[in-house]
């Protein structure tokens, strides 16, 4: 009788360890989804070329986490990890690969 409450103790205890360590490693995952954030830059792009060539570099950036490339539009999004990098270092590797790119104007604009 004693070796059977024994085994079962251990057994809620090695439940109770594994249901904690699982609680912890969902709260960290969900730390870091909420440590991104977002810049988009209008970018002089012009062909397939171009968007596949920023698709291929800035993927490799340090904090990048998420990249939208729209040709039409002439927009790269970028979600990135702020304590790894800043808009200015993912401004400058957009320069880096010979095209110019800057903020989008977000205030409206008034048609006289």
């Amino acid at each position: 009788m004693k070796t059977k409450l024994t085994k079962l103790f251990v057994c809620l205890f090695a439940l109770c360890t594994l249901v904690c360590a699982n609680a912890a490693a969902q709260d960290k995952k969900a730390d870091k989804k909420k440590k991104t954030a977002e810049v988009t830059f209008v970018v002089s792009m012009f062909c397939e070329n171009c968007k596949a060539k920023i698709e291929r570099h800035i993927a490799w950036e340090k904090g990048v986490k998420e990249l939208n490339v729209n040709l039409d539009k002439k927009l790269v999004t970028i979600g990135y990890d702020p304590s790894k990098t800043n808009e200015e270092a993912l401004k400058k590797a957009l320069e880096a690969l010979e095209y110019t790119c800057e903020k989008p104007d977000e205030s409206p604009t008034e048609s006289k």
